[in-house]
């Protein structure tokens, strides 16, 4: 993007950088005095109330995908589109009683890794490690896609550069602080975040009506507005499935169920859910209005951070990169927090170094939180498709691990035969179905593929799980 098309001038964007980038480190590093070992540095000693978890939960899910891709889909798939992503709330409302349970059957777990490990064996433990890797690493891939996608539309500052600061301030501040330099910064994040929303919608609306809108899509895109657009209808229903099997399986809510204090993790998960609800709603809304305002967007990941700055000028230049850089920062510390913690005890300690001291298993996840932002960094430099091809490729794999994990968490007579079958049987359905219908479609088929696999070899199994075996110490 040429500079006499940006909204925001460089100098502006570089400072706004750097202003948010000292506080989070200086956040991180404040946290990170308390963290004596393992048990610190993963779970913030196991003791985080209702504010800080209530308010962890909500800006974690509000990722930088929710502000950027939200648009994007009201864009490409209309009113029920941006209706489809607000879908993805029930994923932490669902797993609200989850959580609970979670903390009374594994009072002394750290990982999802070790759930399957104790609950299917080794193998379904290994299937599980490599599904859940490869997700984490498409959700820090889409979400330092869009660090740098930000920054080069809104302030023409090159978008290797602008993902390469974002990712490495994160990767900074993570390594230092851990997960109570996570749920702080969260906090701080998650105001941010909704106050800039409710702002910049009601901006929004000051300068074009919602008949403005309709009569422009029925004019132009009468598709937008079809209540029967089969796309963004089998979308919905996709999209309620991958937002349940992101947050199911994913270590970044199952660490945060563990380090929540105990009663506080259902409570939690519901409210957070609850105020994520309405976000890619108002954010989906911005999109819509593009057609109104004249604005042209050369990306359909764009379209979001164009249309508030041209409708606000500088200030909504700058809104819009305060809030989505706060969204990006919400996530991706908690991704590489909860992923390095899960390579460090199912990886290194289980498998390399049982013998590990506390101490050490901590300098090991910092180590390995470092090698997570590399990686990342070195994928994302020759930028791969849009935001909604990279994250949804994954879709199929996380659907095919919601009903191990909810039969697990429920059913004695849940088995190791359906655990793997389901995970192996349902993402290869979901992926052909990916390659040869579309994205849209994949997570749905590989998630029913998986659930009657799980459920038929949960009926004929004549296991009877003890639940006490989750109690490792």
């Amino acid at each position: 993007m040429t500079e006499d098309k940006v909204l925001l001038e460089p100098t502006i964007g570089w400072i706004l950088l750097a202003l948010f980038s000292a506080l989070w480190i200086g956040l991180g590093i404040y946290w990170g005095k308390r963290n004596r070992n393992f048990e610190d540095h993963a779970l913030a000693g196991r003791n985080v109330g209702l504010a800080l978890a209530s308010a962890t939960a909500a800006a974690t899910w509000i990722t930088s995908n929710t502000t950027m891709l939200a648009p994007q889909f009201a864009l490409q798939l209309g009113v029920w589109g941006m209706l489809a992503y607000s879908m993805a709330a029930f994923g932490l409302i669902l797993f609200a009683p989850l959580a609970g349970r979670i903390r009374q059957l594994m009072p002394h777990g750290y990982t999802s890794g070790d759930f399957f490990r104790l609950r299917y064996g080794r193998t379904a433990w290994g299937i599980f490690l490599v599904f859940t890797l490869f997700y984490s690493l498409t959700w820090l891939v889409s979400m330092a896609m869009a660090g740098g996608i930000l920054l080069e539309a809104l302030a023409g500052i090159d978008y290797v550069w602008g993902m390469t600061v974002i990712l490495a301030v994160c990767v900074i501040y993570t390594m230092r602080g851990g997960l109570a330099a996570v749920i702080g910064t969260d906090f701080i994040q998650s105001l941010i975040i909704l106050i800039g929303i409710v702002v910049v919608g009601f901006a929004v609306l000051r300068n074009v009506s919602v008949e403005q809108i309709h009569a422009d899509l029925a004019a132009n895109k009468p598709a937008l507005i079809d209540v029967l657009f089969p796309a963004a209808l089998m979308a919905i229903f996709n999209n309620l499935l991958f937002g349940l099997g992101e947050v199911f399986h994913n270590n970044v809510w199952w660490s945060r169920a563990f380090a929540f204090r105990e009663g506080v993790g259902t409570k939690a998960f519901l409210i957070g859910g609850l105020v994520w609800l309405p976000i890619p709603v108002a954010a989906g809304f911005i999109a819509l209005a593009s057609g109104v305002l004249g604005v042209g967007v050369p990306s359909p990941d764009m379209v979001g951070p164009l249309v508030i700055a041209n409708v606000l000028g500088d200030l909504g230049a700058i809104a819009i990169f305060i809030v989505v850089f706060c969204s990006l920062a919400s996530s991706i510390d908690s991704l590489l927090a909860a992923t390095s913690d899960l390579i460090t005890e199912d990886v290194y300690r289980r498998l390399i170094q049982p013998a590990a001291t506390p101490e050490r298993l901590k300098s090991m996840a910092q180590w390995i939180t470092l090698a997570l932002g590399l990686g990342t960094w070195a994928v994302c430099v020759p930028r791969i498709g849009t935001l909604a091809s990279v994250l949804f490729f994954a879709g199929p794999l996380v659907g095919s691990m919601i009903w191990p994990i909810v039969t697990g968490l429920y059913w004695r007579r849940a088995s190791s035969t359906g655990a793997v079958g389901g995970m192996l049987l349902g993402a290869g359905a979901g992926l052909i179905a990916y390659f040869q219908i579309g994205w849209f479609v994949a997570s749905t088929i590989g998630t029913a593929v998986s659930m009657a696999w799980v459920l038929g070899a949960a009926s004929l199994s004549k296991e009877r799980f003890d639940w006490n075996r989750l109690k490792e110490a």
